[in-house]
């Protein structure tokens, strides 16, 4: 299919900013990438190191800049903030993360009113929805990583259990990207069939106790990669990746991303992830699966959880 120019900025050349880059230029789905970073020469190093594999890739311009450099991007990625440390959950960080964001997101708005802005700091749902607010964006030119690092991770782990291909296992992880987050097993499928039907006609011996701490090996996995590297850079930056080439080339994809929530499943004015339809536009379209009653709970649940923290944040 063919590309046309696309402009891409991200705000923060730390390890996710960094990578992300790296996996852009890698995809070649842009031709003009700007780096912004408080510490302008960690990302005049990367944008230099990045440049210097220029002969492998489709061409690409990549540079460090200041917000003006920025202008007329069609999409802005936001990684700037305070990495989550040891022992810390998405949450805890939120206060000192909306202060960054109050300086960010009104830069990003001068230089680039008509572009998307896709969060991928954490914790990215309640930064999405201070993003939306703070920006004056409509609500589907905001979205949020969201799940889609989760769903990957959940379907990566459900392959392995059932010893498949992971690109033949369907299925979102939803809500909170963290603690709360849910997995639809109701939204499980393989070859057509729920994981309970292909684990009784396919693995006859397979774990029973799955559903039980798989979504828990999920949850946690970014703890444990966190525990052992200090920090979750790879997995992300293709799934921020696979969001870019939904948006720049109008795939209309169905991606786990946050959204901000307008009464779907009785959940209103606040952003989640569900799955969506993302396309040039953005996300175009929530969809409204039906979940089990169980599942529609807990995404009720992770909703509260989320208001509370944006209603107790120093926004």
């Amino acid at each position: 299919m063919h590309i046309k120019t696309n402009k891409i900025s991200i705000i923060g050349a730390g390890f996710v900013g960094s990578t992300t880059a790296f996996a852009l230029m890698l995809a070649g789905v842009a031709s003009d990438m700007v780096i912004v970073d408080l510490n302008k020469e960690k990302a005049e190093g990367e944008a230099m190191d990045l440049s210097h594999g220029a002969p492998f890739v489709k061409a690409v311009d990549i540079r460090a800049g200041d917000y003006e450099d920025t202008a007329d991007s069609n999409i802005v990625i936001i990684t700037a903030g305070v990495n989550q440390k040891p022992g810390e959950t998405r949450l805890d960080i939120v206060n000192k993360n909306i202060k960054v964001f109050e300086s960010i997101v009104p830069q990003v708005v001068k230089y680039s009113p008509n572009c998307i802005i896709l969060v991928v700091s954490n914790p990215v749902d309640v930064l999405t929805y201070i993003t939306y607010k703070l920006s004056g964006f409509p609500a589907n030119r905001v979205i949020g990583s969201g799940t889609v690092l989760d769903t990957s991770r959940f379907r990566y782990i459900l392959s392995q259990n059932f010893e498949i291909d992971t690109r033949n296992v369907h299925s979102y992880i939803i809500g909170e990207h963290g603690d709360s987050e849910i997995a639809a097993w109701s939204l499980t499928n393989i070859a057509g069939m729920s994981a309970d039907d292909y684990c009784k006609q396919i693995c006859e011996g397979c774990d029973t106790d799955f559903k039980k701490h798989i979504p828990e090996q999920v949850k946690n996995a970014a703890y444990e990669i966190i525990n052992r590297k200090g920090v979750t850079n790879y997995g992300i930056a293709c799934a921020v990746t696979r969001i870019v080439e939904a948006i720049l080339r109008d795939e209309k994809t169905i991606l786990s991303v946050s959204s901000l929530f307008r009464g779907e499943y009785g959940i209103d004015d606040v952003y989640l992830a569900i799955p969506s339809i993302v396309g040039s536009n953005g996300v175009e379209r929530i969809l409204t699966a039906p979940l089990a009653k169980d599942e529609e709970e807990r995404l009720q649940e992770s909703a509260r959880i989320l208001k509370s923290v944006i209603s107790e944040s120093n926004l």
